[in-house]
């Protein structure tokens, strides 16, 4: 079988080729209430592959008879500098854009997988999972702590937050990832999400929005 192509997205009209892609669950605390997780003193890391990513423009698969599809709308940030045991003040020079990013989970799935003790990869990491808009670069005064972003399943807004709200800062996220990485040019970090996590079926339009970084949606199927 063939290696696919790289997964090539945009950042700020220019080709960004995606490396791997680290997501961080439990970063909210309103959502870790609302999932019934107790443990808000702890980063939740795990990773998604490549073939998860689909940037606008591209209809979004979703997967068929395996249990309920939630949607989960997070602050994507993109790594242009490669680091390795990067303190949290020195973090932001490593980072080369952010966007707006979906993590798809198979909830169901998750919450065996979580009774289990298991991984989340078989509920976070299937093709087409982190549907992802285009990557504005970086400004010198933007606040990282203070990017909004909401979730809209066609004309309904399901979750709506702010990056003040995250347990966890952006340039914390990076301190701690490089701990065990070294992070590397076209690696990509999805941050966690606020409350407000629900289904979405195919026949539905996904809408991630932001005052910040724009109006991105994708066709579910």
């Amino acid at each position: 079988m063939q290696r696919p192509d790289p997964v090539i997205l945009e950042l700020a009209g220019t080709p960004f080729i995606a490396g791997r892609v680290f997501c961080i669950g439990c970063n909210y605390a309103e959502h870790i209430a609302e999932m019934g997780d107790g443990d808000d003193d702890r980063c939740v890391v795990f990773t998604k592959p490549a073939s998860a990513l689909v940037p606008p423009g591209r209809p979004v698969r979703l997967p068929r008879e395996r249990g309920a599809v939630h949607h989960e709308v997070e602050l994507v940030v993109a790594i242009g500098q490669a680091g390795s045991e990067v303190s949290r003040e020195s973090a932001r020079a490593l980072i080369a854009g952010i966007g707006l990013g979906c993590d798809l989970t198979l909830r169901d799935l998750q919450a065996r997988l979580k009774q289990r003790g298991h991984p989340w990869d078989l509920a976070k990491g299937f093709d087409d999972a982190a549907p992802i808009g285009p990557l504005s670069a970086l400004e010198p005064d933007t606040d990282l702590g203070a990017i909004e972003l909401a979730c809209w399943v066609d004309n309904v807004r399901r979750q709506h937050g702010t990056t003040a709200d995250m347990l966890f800062s952006v340039e914390r996220l990076i301190e701690i990832l490089s701990r065990t990485w070294q992070l590397l040019p076209g690696d990509l970090i999805f941050t966690g999400t606020p409350p407000g996590v629900g289904p979405v079926q195919a026949g539905q339009r996904l809408r991630l929005v932001s005052e910040q970084l724009g109006d991105h949606s994708w066709e579910l199927v």
